[in-house]
């Protein structure tokens, strides 16, 4: 309980401070790179659900056009791969346009590890996720439904995931969700331009999510103990 309401937040504000002190001459280049390729803003902001449901706007590298549809999840998109820029398939392949978070980490609209902030219009996830008290926590750069599908999840079985890590957050379950992370970003793991994916069948999905749960899950006095 002591890492959930007092540690996690001071090593976000450590971790995401280093970061981009550490990633300075990456965000340079890349913003470089940004506004050479594409005409509009290097950044891209975006209303997000925060925790208890509150909003901030979220901070990302532009990868897409300025006349995509705003407010759109890009798995709703008739034809995302038309709107992406030329450096923008490479950034979201590579989750480097995810860089900019660390600011919204710093000042504390999100934490490293926790649910993917929803856009402020998808209800279906929203309320999805308050069955699981998953809207209660700051939302993440990564967590536990990002390393166990990505957009391939459809959204019942997110929130589950979401739900799960509510239950148990301890320092040793963050960190392997880091490592986790690292390894999924390298394999471009989860990453479908276009519909929400579905993997096989969503009775194959409920099973395969109930036994990385239980995997995943721990003790109550485990998860208290850090």
């Amino acid at each position: 309980m002591i890492y959930r309401h007092h540690i996690k937040r001071v090593l976000d504000i450590i971790i995401a401070a280093l970061a981009i002190v550490v990633l300075s001459w990456l965000f340079i280049i890349l913003a470089i790179i940004i506004k050479c390729t594409s005409k509009g803003p290097i950044f891209f902001k975006q209303k997000r659900v925060g925790k208890d449901k509150s909003y901030f706007n979220i901070l990302k590298f532009r990868t897409m056009r300025t006349d995509t549809p705003k407010d759109v999840p890009t798995h709703l998109l008739t034809d995302p791969e038309k709107y992406i820029t030329p450096i923008g398939r490479f950034l979201r392949k590579t989750s480097l346009d995810e860089l900019p978070q660390l600011f919204n980490i710093f000042i504390g609209d999100m934490a490293i590890v926790g649910p993917r902030p929803a856009l402020w219009n998808q209800e279906d996830l929203i309320t999805e996720r308050d069955l699981y008290r998953a809207n209660a926590v700051r939302p993440g750069l990564t967590g536990l439904a990002q390393v166990s599908g990505r957009d391939e999840l459809p959204i019942p079985v997110k929130a589950r995931y979401d739900g799960e890590y509510v239950d148990n957050i301890t320092f040793v379950k963050d960190f392997m969700l880091i490592l986790r992370t690292i390894g999924s970003v390298v394999k471009h793991d989860g990453v479908k331009e276009g519909g929400t994916g579905v993997v096989n069948e969503q009775k194959d999905q409920s099973r395969e999510s109930d036994l990385v749960m239980q995997e995943y899950a721990v003790t109550k006095d485990d998860a208290d103990s850090i």
